[in-house]
């Protein structure tokens, strides 16, 4: 199977059916109608050079003339030019080959063999892709180990054949689409056209050169011819010096263009440079503004929380001392016990854990040691140990029961009242050290704190209950002065 593709564009290509139908005699017509290389026709412009008359001219149009008529050139042109034309032409289906009149007509006597047309030219793949751009089987057997080829392999060798003597015999490789092939013929049919031009202009300027000779040689003699022609040359040196000088200002004009366009670039890095600098800055500034309102909007909250908790006495929020008619009160429980009102031992208990706890907390924040006595708040079931002597501990909570054993509990309960009793008059006595504007209402005086005796066990229980009301009461200044900063 044969893929081609364009040899100009690369794109695959759809051979027209002319060319898969191409029949014997008409490839014999084709192949007689090409030249011998691709250099005849360079060859028949040389004969034509020669046998032209030589007509006074410069050498530059000579030169002119010549590349004008130079077959590379005219290729290489019409390709360069044919690529930026709009590419609005036949689809690839359309493809055809062009054939020049001067090709046609050119037909040498005897026809070029088969053989010798198929020139490979491979450049990618160099087993499997021709000149022509016919892509064919990985391994191809020569014609002759095809003694009887089917109809179809034989036009698609025909075509292929074609194409590499195409390529072969002109300076355009084969094939090429229709697009390509539109390209290539805009591009000769332009330089046609100027070449018209050029040579109406140099028979013109042939012409114009007769009639002047025609009249120097009737008007002049040899001498203003002689003076002329040195005026020229003088006119032309002095025109070339004119143009040396012009062309060394223009190489200085073109070195000061290129170091203002290095200044420029330089210039250009330094903005750039100047920009990146200030977009880094001013991110950065954004993001210190940010921060410091951030700070700022932190401290205001944590200024504020300072504040309020300043304003706070936690120790008034975790003992709360209170009165609920005769009894005094900690935290809600009641300290005391009155005919007319029952209170519950567990409740009384539970209220002298929170006043123990009270007194062990305050002199914690004093920094106050007790002589003698060591205070173990463990809520309901709080105890006073005594730390010299026998080293006794009581318990600071009590029963109802009337049993002999709880007679004995009961009055270990009044010692380790009249213990606790002690150990508020060592508080007391400090604070009073500390701060001698401060005042108690009630005095301590052994078991007594102003005149109710702080013992259950021989004492009447509304005469119990206020003493411990004068207990509470004097924690409470305590606690005042300790959270009031008066300790300083």
């Amino acid at each position: 199977m044969m893929n081609y593709v364009c040899q100009q564009c690369k794109e695959p290509l759809l051979l027209d059916a002319s060319l898969v139908d191409l029949s014997p005699s008409q490839y014999d017509t084709i192949a007689t109608s090409l030249p011998s290389s691709p250099s005849a026709h360079a060859k028949h412009i040389s004969d034509i050079e020669q046998a032209t008359p030589q007509h006074p001219s410069t050498s530059s149009s000579k030169a002119v003339w010549k590349q004008a008529n130079n077959p590379e050139n005219i290729r290489h042109t019409a390709l360069a030019h044919g690529k930026q034309l709009q590419r609005s032409y036949p689809a690839p289906n359309e493809s055809f080959v062009i054939l020049k009149d001067s090709v046609i007509h050119n037909i040498p006597s005897q026809p070029l063999s088969v053989g010798s047309a198929e020139v490979i030219a491979n450049t990618r793949h160099p087993n499997n892709t021709t000149k022509g751009g016919s892509t064919i089987a990985s391994h191809p057997q020569p014609e002759s180990d095809y003694p009887n080829p089917t109809p179809i392999s034989h036009h698609l060798r025909s075509t292929m054949r074609l194409f590499n003597l195409l390529s072969s015999r002109t300076d355009i490789d084969h094939p090429l689409c229709a697009e390509c092939t539109q390209i290539l013929l805009s591009s000769l049919q332009r330089k046609l056209d100027e070449t018209k031009k050029e040579r109406d202009g140099y028979i013109a300027f042939d012409k114009e050169v007769r009639k002047e000779k025609e009249r120097e040689s009737q008007d002049t003699n040899r001498d203003e011819v002689e003076h002329k022609i040195e005026q020229l040359k003088s006119e032309e040196r002095a025109i070339l010096d004119q143009l040396k000088f012009v062309e060394r200002e223009r190489e200085q004009l073109d070195e000061e263009l290129r170091a203002l366009e290095l200044e420029e670039r330089a210039l250009d890095e330094e903005e750039a440079d100047f920009w990146r600098l200030r977009n880094d800055q001013q991110v950065a500034s954004a993001n210190q503004t940010s921060l410091l309102v951030s700070l700022r909007a932190a401290y205001a909250a944590d200024y504020a929380t300072y504040e309020k908790l300043e304003r706070t006495n936690v120790y008034n929020d975790a003992f709360c001392i209170g009165h609920d008619g005769v009894f005094g009160t900690i935290n809600g429980l009641r300290l005391g016990r009155v005919p007319g009102a029952p209170v519950e031992w567990s409740e009384i208990n539970a209220a002298w854990g929170q006043t123990l706890l009270l007194l062990y907390t305050i002199a914690r924040k004093l920094d106050f040691t007790f002589e003698s006595y060591r205070l173990i708040p463990m809520g309901s079931f709080s105890r006073i140990e005594r730390t010299v002597g026998d080293k006794a501990t009581y318990e600071l909570y009590g029963s109802g029961d009337l049993h002999f054993g709880r007679l004995l509990h009961n009055r270990r309960f009044d010692f380790a009242m009249v213990a606790f009793l002690e150990c508020l008059k060592q508080l007391m006595d400090y604070v009073k050290s500390q701060d001698s504007n401060i005042e108690f209402p009630h005095q301590i005086i052994k078991d007594k704190i102003g005149e109710a005796s702080i013992k259950l066990q021989f004492s009447q229980e509304e005469c119990w209950t206020r003493a411990l009301r004068h207990v509470l009461l004097a924690l409470k200044i305590i606690l005042k002065w300790t959270t009031n900063g008066g300790n300083g």
